[in-house]
């Protein structure tokens, strides 16, 4: 083969690659939704845990509000770890 012919078939299979990803680029999969959200969650998630250990050494003295944004946040993760197995 020839280097001309090489770079031709690049440039195909380069250009078949693009029109693929143009093809699906605007349509969003239900995966895609699940997997957006569980993101989502994940962070809340993550923020509500920081929370609560924030307010357990800066205030220790109230403790509701701690296991008020400890178990939130569980319960966040927890609809965040049905999502991953049931969809």
């Amino acid at each position: 083969m020839k280097a001309d012919e090489v770079d031709k078939i690049i440039a195909e299979a380069l250009e078949k690659d693009r029109q693929q990803h143009a093809r699906h680029r605007g349509t969003r999969s239900k995966s895609d939704a699940i997997q957006t959200a569980r993101k989502v969650l994940n962070i809340i998630f993550m923020v509500g845990f920081v929370a609560a250990i924030v307010v357990y050494f800066a205030v220790p003295e109230n403790r509701v509000l701690f296991f008020c944004l400890g178990f939130g946040a569980m319960l966040i993760k927890i609809v965040e770890f049905f999502l991953r197995f049931m969809f």
